[in-house]
Parts: structure tokens; C-alpha cells; sequence
């Protein structure tokens, strides 16, 4: 049962429809991923100590819920399984189950979000940069979520637990702390794809929507960092690209799902 609510989130008052309590985990189906309802507001995009991320102000007009969690292979092999997602994905060794999903190319993120919108009759889509930062930052204004400096038992990601060493690969999903909005890994683990197309300091617009100049633009925008990279590419800003037909063992993605 939808309810309505009015809470104060970094500022902002809300008064909106939700099917959960802001932060309160929801699934539309057994094998959907867990959802998280996020509110709109106003914000600083980007971080001038981050490259590829001039700061300027941005606006989500609206609410929405996004992945509590990166897409698993658990959550992704119920759409190999109906036929609907290209199955055949490398785990490199690691284990699957509750590990985020690898090797996924845009194309393979976009089957995903069309078979959860069929399934649910709910649109499920890619977030946008603007949406992802937002959500990743949770009210915060810091470089990471928790705050300016990257410390032990927080992120996956090279150096994020100490000295600088070679990891292994990503983790289960859920083994940090979450945000205040109550995500989970948005800060190292996996690159997370989104909806828009590169530029060089993010879309210029601060818009809630995607930028797309050019639908079919060959290189996309990934957000959060990645087990094989330093702490500061896990920073709430942190931006790299990454062509749309290439897949790798650093990029998965989390989904947003539009509340009507």
C-alpha cells in the first residue's frame, strides 16, 4: 500500500507518494532487486578535487527508487533464465550468488531494466549521473558518503583496508555500511553504468534527466569506483568512461525504477 510521505532529507521537504518509507528496502517481485525510495532536492553535482567533476548546481524534480544494492547474478540469472538477458558472463572464479554481476555491456544493462519493467509493469531504467550522485551522497556534501576521508571497512577497493595491495575481485554485495538513505556499495566494488553519454565534466545541464545529446553515443558514463582502483575514484563525484559494446570484470550497475 503506497503511502505518503513527509520527511526532511537534506534539506528538503517532501511530500510525495512512496511504496516504502524513505530508506525502507521494497521489492515489485521475488527476483526483483531490493528498491530504495529516494527524495528530489537540490544539490551540489561533482567535487573540484575529482577528475572529470567541475562542481555546479543540479535538481532531482522528482522522486524515484533506485537498487539498494548493485544487480547480482542472482538477480540476473532470473532474467537469463526467461530468455530475456544474454547469458554466457565470466565470474572470473570469484562466485556468484550475491556478488554483483560482471562483464554486463550497456546493451546487457538495458535487456535487464526492459525484462523488470515487463515483469512488473513498473519502468525500471539506468539512472542518470544526476540521480546516481544524489542518491550515492544522501544528503552529504563530504567526498565520500561518511566523510572527507576514505577509512578501514567502507569500500572494496585498492587501498580502501590499508596498504595498497592487489585485490581479488568484488565482494558479496552488503558488506559495508550503508549510506544514510540506506545503499549499499555505491562508494568502490563495481563501476556502475549509467544512462548518459560522456563529456568531459558531466552533463551540463544539472538536470534530473540524462544526458543524451546523441542516444546512441558510444561512450557512457560509470559512477562508484571499483575494487582495482585507488580511493579516490570510490568518491561520491568520481566519473570514468567506458564504451558502450565493452564489457569488464570492474563494471556492473544498479537500477532505478520511476515511482508514479
Amino acid at each position: 500500500m503506497r503511502r505518503r510521505l513527509a520527511a526532511a532529507a537534506a534539506g528538503v521537504l517532501l511530500m510525495a507518494a512512496f511504496p516504502a518509507a524513505a530508506g525502507e528496502p521494497f521489492r515489485d517481485c521475488p527476483a526483483c532487486p531490493e528498491m530504495v525510495a529516494v527524495p528530489p532536492g537540490t544539490f551540489t553535482l561533482g567535487d573540484a578535487r575529482v577528475p572529470d567533476a567541475a562542481p555546479r548546481e543540479a535538481t532531482v524534480v522528482r522522486p524515484f527508487a533506485i537498487g539498494r544494492t548493485e544487480v547480482t547474478w542472482r538477480q540476473w540469472g532470473a532474467c537469463v533464465a526467461e530468455g530475456a538477458c544474454r547469458g554466457g558472463q565470466d565470474d572470473h572464479g570469484w562466485g556468484r550468488g550475491d556478488r554483483p554481476v560482471i562483464n554486463v555491456s550497456l546493451a546487457d544493462a538495458e535487456a535487464y531494466v526492459a525484462w523488470l519493467s515487463a515483469r512488473t509493469g513498473h519502468t525500471y531504467r539506468l539512472p542518470s549521473e544526476v540521480e546516481w550522485e544524489w542518491a550515492a551522497r544522501a544528503g552529504t556534501t563530504t567526498l565520500y558518503p561518511w566523510g572527507e576521508a576514505m577509512t578501514e571497512g567502507r569500500a572494496n577497493c585498492r587501498g580502501c583496508d590499508g596498504p595498497i595491495v592487489e585485490h581479488g575481485g568484488s565482494f558479496a554485495v552488503g558488506n559495508y555500511p550503508a549510506n544514510a538513505w540506506g545503499l549499499l556499495d555505491t562508494a568502490g566494488n563495481l563501476w556502475e553504468l549509467t544512462a548518459d553519454c560522456w563529456t568531459a565534466d558531466g552533463a551540463p545541464s544539472g538536470a534530473q534527466e540524462p544526458w543524451q545529446p546523441d542516444p546512441a553515443c558510444r561512450d557512457r558514463v560509470m559512477r562508484g569506483g571499483a575494487w582495482y582502483y585507488v580511493p579516490l575514484l570510490s568518491a561520491s563525484a568520481s566519473r570514468a568512461r567506458n564504451a558502450a559494446d565493452v564489457w569488464s570484470y570492474v563494471v556492473g550497475f544498479r537500477v532505478v525504477r520511476e515511482l508514479e
